[in-house]
């Protein structure tokens, strides 16, 4: 019996697990030789990353800029866009604002007391301004954008190679064509990685584990579990949301989703899921104009898991060091969050980033970043799976928006 793509990433994830969990507890006392089976265990999931880093660029490149040229206009270009960009915001304003009521709900770092220190806090702050974010979204040279896979970047670039062709018509056909020609190799070669999916998931699971055991998800149990709680809440309205437009098509947007999904979750990696999902909202039925153009925007401007977190992880540290703040000054913190977040994707370890900047503004403890430093990745994992629900959700009503406006506009 073939075992679906679903079931082997989740099957992964289980020995992954349980692979860990034994090898923490037969050599955790011996730091080295734990460090030694770590790094094993995380080849298998670097050398996955690395492959899907090797076709991000071109694959963002070659679909984006071919479903530029399809669609017709800049008319076109610019309604999607700003349809894009007013969900993108609504949905930001959401996020945000569930995980700044369920944090002072359940109020997880109250009692703990802790006192401030001069201790690193293991991320600089000062890695995010609005001048180096500016700055950073255009592009000094295409290859360097590409080498880097800046996103965002290749986003500005794609946006004015796209526009251009549309603008030179028949003459730009050729160059259309061999895009296209790109876009299909490069999707079938995304086919070609993701049947590796599986070892990658076993291998960044059971590398984390091997370091720091299944203990520490006991010892950070309430605040892992209100946050996943949040989050849970944040996918009821996202799926709530997108019926209201979908109907009973956003439970086949839900199915088709599953998998890039999955790979999201368990590799706490956007890049890695982010092949699988350009195919599955293919399948779903989105024309290639709409998620190349979206989706790619999205995974820098939409990034709903992580605005959450950010929220949720600043006033628990303001909680932890006792400190009472006003809902006043939340509000305003929730401000600030809402548009330094549209900025984390040229960040390294770019939530914690924005957390730790946010602490600074506020003159609130970045010392307490470290504090959650030990449980980051498995919260990660939450909220990389909710950035890309997110923006899969917000392709897909925005691809039923446009196929409305065609069918009561013939002409347009």
């Amino acid at each position: 019996m073939r075992i679906n793509a679903t079931k082997s990433i989740f099957i992964a994830m289980v020995l992954g697990l349980t692979a860990g969990f034994v090898t923490h507890i037969s050599i955790g006392s011996d730091a080295p030789r734990v460090e030694q089976v770590a790094g094993y265990f995380s080849l298998l999931a670097d050398i996955f990353l690395h492959l899907v880093k090797m076709i991000i660029a071109p694959l963002v490149f070659s679909t984006l800029v071919a479903g530029i040229a399809h669609m017709g206009d800049g008319a076109a270009l610019g309604r999607v866009g700003g349809r894009a960009f007013a969900w993108f915001m609504i949905a930001s304003l959401l996020s945000l604002t569930i995980g700044l009521v369920s944090i002072n709900f359940f109020a997880p770092g109250s009692g703990l007391d802790l006192v401030r220190s001069a201790a690193a806090p293991g991320v600089n702050p000062e890695a995010l301004n609005f001048i180096s974010f500016v700055l950073h979204v255009f592009p000094v040279s295409m290859v360097g954008a590409m080498a880097e896979n800046s996103i965002l970047q290749i986003v500005v670039f794609s946006l004015f190679v796209g526009v251009g062709l549309m603008a030179m018509g028949a003459e730009g056909r050729p160059v259309v064509v061999l895009v296209e020609a790109i876009a299909g190799l490069m999707l079938r070669i995304t086919g070609y990685v993701m049947r590796v999916a599986p070892l990658a998931v076993f291998g960044a699971l059971a590398a984390v584990v091997t370091r720091q055991g299944l203990g520490v998800l006991a010892t950070f149990g309430a605040l892992i579990g209100e946050f996943y709680l949040s989050l849970v809440a944040l996918w009821i309205v996202l799926f709530g949301t997108g019926a209201l437009f979908l109907g009973r098509r956003m439970v086949v947007l839900a199915r088709c989703i599953r998998e890039p999904l999955l790979i999201a979750f368990s590799t706490a990696s956007s890049e890695a899921a982010y092949p699988k999902m350009l195919e599955q909202l293919d399948k779903f039925g989105v024309p290639r104009s709409i998620y190349s153009f979206v989706l790619p925007l999205g995974y820098s401007f939409n990034l709903d898991g992580s605005m959450m977190y950010a929220t949720f992880a600043t006033i628990f540290i303001a909680q932890a060091y006792g400190i009472d703040l006003s809902i006043a000054t939340q509000i305003t913190i929730l401000l600030v969050l809402m548009v330094t977040s549209k900025g984390i994707a040229a960040v390294p370890r770019a939530s914690l980033v924005v957390v730790a900047a946010t602490l600074g503004q506020f003159n609130l403890p970045v010392e307490g970043v470290a504090f959650i430093l030990a449980i980051d990745h498995f919260m990660d994992m939450g909220r990389t799976a909710t950035n890309a629900l997110g923006n899969a959700i917000a392709t897909g009503v925005i691809a039923h928006w446009e196929d409305r406006r065609a069918r009561h506009n013939p002409a347009a």
